[in-house]
């Protein structure tokens, strides 16, 4: 995988911190020239700046072009890792629902939709989504946000099945806890379901390029947590009500 890095064209957004500027460090520790994108200019710039990479700040649904061009016109790697946590029930304001949708699946389209015609035409290219194990699963107290991280997996795995036989490589990471901001700014509903086995951004990293290593699709930072999606197909209502005790823990805890 070194060499397959080694002086790549990498773009990671939402690189200001937590996952993403884990990412954008092990691609730029592996010899990759990497655009760091961030919302928050100043966070971009000081990831950047660490790693010897470029600073491209704004909203990562548009930056694609500019960040291409300061790559020299080639993106070898996309990681579209920008995200928002957005909670509440199906009650949650319609800018919340829209905001999540636009974030975590749109921008994901939007960039696909730059980058493929140039990976298509030369046969190459990497598309890594950061997901969630939201996506595989579910989030109690997250409406919006376990419903779009639920489209930008089902994005990811188009993508793969469609365009693999020209190239096309996916990767779809999905996580558990992972010790970031977000994680954070999950209150109560994260206190008991994800801060107790969650880890750092640095093993999200690893666990990315060990997947590429194996090119696997899927990559769980997690482990185990093939064994609840695996019981989730298997039975839906065991596995719904189990999930529900959760849920109703929850609530008499709050």
């Amino acid at each position: 995988m070194v060499e397959a890095v080694q002086d790549a064209g990498v773009i990671v957004t939402g690189a200001g911190g937590g996952i993403g500027a884990a990412l954008a460090r092990r691609f730029a520790a592996e010899g990759a020239r990497v655009v760091v994108n961030d919302l928050d200019a100043a966070k971009a710039k000081k990831v950047a700046d660490e790693i010897g990479g470029i600073a491209v700040p704004g909203d990562a649904s548009t930056i694609v072009a500019d960040a291409r061009d300061a790559l020299g016109g080639t993106v070898d790697v996309y990681c579209a890792n920008a995200g928002v946590g957005s909670g509440g029930t199906e009650a949650a304001a319609e800018q919340v629902w829209a905001l999540a949708w636009d974030v975590n699946v749109m921008a994901h389209v939007r960039a696909a939709h730059e980058l493929l015609p140039a990976w298509l035409e030369r046969g190459s290219g990497r598309f890594v989504s950061t997901v969630s194990a939201a996506g595989l699963l579910t989030m109690i107290g997250a409406a919006p946000y376990a419903v779009t991280k639920h489209g930008a997996y089902a994005f990811a795995e188009w993508l793969s099945l469609t365009y693999r036989h020209r190239g096309l490589k996916v990767h779809a990471i999905c996580p558990q806890g992972v010790r970031t901001d977000m994680l954070a700014a999950t209150g109560s509903a994260g206190d008991l379901v994800l801060q107790p086995t969650a880890i750092e951004p640095d093993d999200v990293a690893d666990a990315l390029f060990a997947g590429m290593d194996e090119d696997r699709f899927l990559i769980l930072p997690h482990p185990e947590a093939a064994e609840y999606y695996q019981a989730r197909a298997a039975d839906p209502d065991r596995w719904l009500t189990n999930m529900n005790h959760i849920q109703q823990k929850w609530e008499a805890g709050r």
